[in-house]
């Protein structure tokens, strides 16, 4: 059986009524407090902003974060990450 990284896994992100949010292909959480939490996926860095937010659960070995509170916005910046180097795509 084959075990998946955290890098393996794909991003995605289920956001329920604005209060739960499911993110995958998580890498990296930089920072959180009740007001932002800045983390690093496969699709870049993501910034969420709100009132009340709190981490409910967070597994970088799965790659996953499940964050609760009243959400108000979400932001995505810097590039997406690739899968090796210059030379991995050189030689496709």
């Amino acid at each position: 059986m084959q075990q998946q990284t955290a890098a393996a896994i794909r991003h995605t992100l289920n956001l329920t009524g604005r209060e739960r949010a499911v993110i995958t292909g998580v890498s990296d959480v930089d920072c959180f407090n009740e007001q932002l939490v800045v983390l690093l996926t496969d699709a870049g860095q993501m910034t969420v902003t709100g009132e009340g937010l709190h981490v409910e659960n967070l597994n970088l070995k799965d790659g996953q974060l499940v964050i609760e509170g009243e959400i108000a916005s979400i932001e995505y910046s810097g590039r997406p990450r690739r899968e090796g180097g210059v030379l991995s795509r050189l030689f496709r």
